[in-house]
């Protein structure tokens, strides 16, 4: 990760000395700021790269602040908002507002550092300082060598030279972001932005969020010239549905307004259920339907593909250490045959979290198939039906559920030891300085172990 300079704004004290000391770790150049009087004079003074704002501040609040930015043009660089009692309101105005991501305290340092190093390379890369929130990920062609990909390649290839509504068509976790993001960065649209809608967004959120309310740009607006990713255009409620069929039909961003500027957006939507049902059922609009189904892409569930599998191991394995630091780990051909031999219901979303969840957990030497058999017993004894015996982990969004299984292992680990983070890092297996740095930055005091 190429070195810059950050602002962290946040008014706890703690929180900055902690987010500073792991990127000052990573080579990075930090300043902070308790207030938003204090960032606004290190902004003008410094012109950092990079802003971590904190929502909630004691005189101007981070969204007043990043709207005030926005407003007299002065957001010239990535910001990404901290908020340790967030709402989805509050992401959702952030993202309106021009915030590159959103990260919730306790702050995750994999979490940090990965949004970090987007960050920068979007506000490096990308020579519009507009602000406005673009999905700059690698643009990956879908891996491996099966009948089912070299199919999906082509149709992506036929899709992407032209400009109709697309419908991704697939399970949960196929990568229907992934190959939206495809088709544009491969179409006549590539220099234009990529704005992707928030996964979580309440139903009567939906109008607002795509039209814009106010003084806030809508998406559409921000998407103009570019395109507008929804990835499960079910959610939309009947009032923002109504809307967008609208707003397609007239061709403008506001159909009650004959100024209005003609709407300049290619749509991708996708779907993990079936929208013919939900038309049949008079829960999604029929007309909304035929116009955004077009073009219909249905991505295969990894199952479907298991001869793929190895070359999919091998990408990520190698992905996430370059990415985060992870140290990398080589996974045995008995091991990958076992991956082979799954059924993944989480499809490549499960892949992937298997495979940094074996790559944190693990310790330097080869991924065993032991290893992999107790990492996929895990995820197969997960109950498929929520109750109220459920452990607490699996009420959690992964990320979350991540942290507190790592909190409690190495809280275990470390009264093993007798509180001795030199034997722990033996037990372990990990490096002394990145474990002083996680057992940080997950809250453990060895001295209080």
């Amino acid at each position: 990760m190429a070195t810059a300079r950050i602002l962290i704004v946040d008014d706890e004290q703690d929180i900055r000395d902690l987010i500073s000391d792991i990127l000052a770790d990573e080579g990075h150049d930090v300043l902070s700021a308790g207030d938003a009087a204090e960032a606004r004079e290190m902004r003008a003074q410094h012109r950092p790269e990079l802003i971590l704002l904190d929502v909630w501040m004691p005189d101007t609040d981070g969204i007043s602040l990043l709207r005030e930015w926005r407003e007299t043009d002065a957001l010239d660089c990535p910001v990404v908002m901290i908020s340790g009692h967030g709402s989805v309101e509050t992401a959702v105005e952030a993202t309106r507002l021009g915030a590159f991501d959103f990260i919730e305290k306790p702050v995750s340092m994999a979490k940090l550092l990965v949004t970090v190093g987007n960050a920068l390379e979007v506000g490096r890369d990308s020579q519009d300082k507009s602000g406005q929130r673009r999905d700059h990920s690698t643009i990956l062609e879908p891996m491996g060598r099966s009948p089912a990909v070299q199919q999906l390649k082509r149709r992506l290839e036929r899709i992407a030279a032209h400009d109709a509504a697309v419908l991704i068509t697939g399970e949960a976790g196929v990568g229907k972001g992934a190959a939206a993001r495809w088709i544009h960065a491969h179409s006549a649209r590539s220099k234009g932005p990529f704005v992707a809608a928030p996964t979580r967004v309440e139903a009567d959120g939906w109008s607002r969020l795509l039209l814009g309310e106010g003084q806030s740009r809508g998406l559409l607006a921000e998407a103009q010239g570019g395109v507008l990713f929804i990835e499960d255009v079910a959610r939309l409620d009947k009032t923002a549905q109504g809307r967008l069929l609208g707003i397609i039909e007239a061709k403008t961003l506001d159909p009650d307004s004959a100024s209005s500027p003609k709407l300049d957006v290619r749509l991708i939507v996708g779907s993990s259920v079936n929208l013919e049902q939900l038309v049949r059922a008079g829960q999604f609009d029929e007309a909304l339907y035929y116009q955004i189904n077009v073009v219909p892409l249905d991505i295969p569930p990894l199952r479907e593909r298991q001869e793929d599998i190895p070359d999919l191991v091998r990408f990520y394995a190698e992905h996430f250490p370059s990415r985060d630091g992870m140290p990398y780990r080589h996974f045995s051909v008995a091991a990958q045959n076992r991956l082979r031999q799954h059924h993944w219901p989480g499809n490549l979303r499960e892949l992937r979290n298997l495979v940094q969840r074996l790559l944190i957990l693990g310790g330097d030497d080869e991924v065993s198939v032991a290893e992999v058999e107790e990492a996929l017993a895990q995820s197969e004894s997960t109950p498929q039906t929520e109750g109220a015996d459920l452990p607490a982990l699996f009420h959690m969004p992964l990320r979350e559920a991540r942290e507190e299984f790592e909190r409690q292992y190495l809280t275990f680990k470390l009264k093993s030891v007798a509180g001795s983070v030199g034997k722990l890092a033996d037990v372990v297996e990990m490096e002394r300085t990145h474990l002083y740095r996680k057992l940080r930055q997950l809250g453990i005091d060895p001295k209080q172990v």
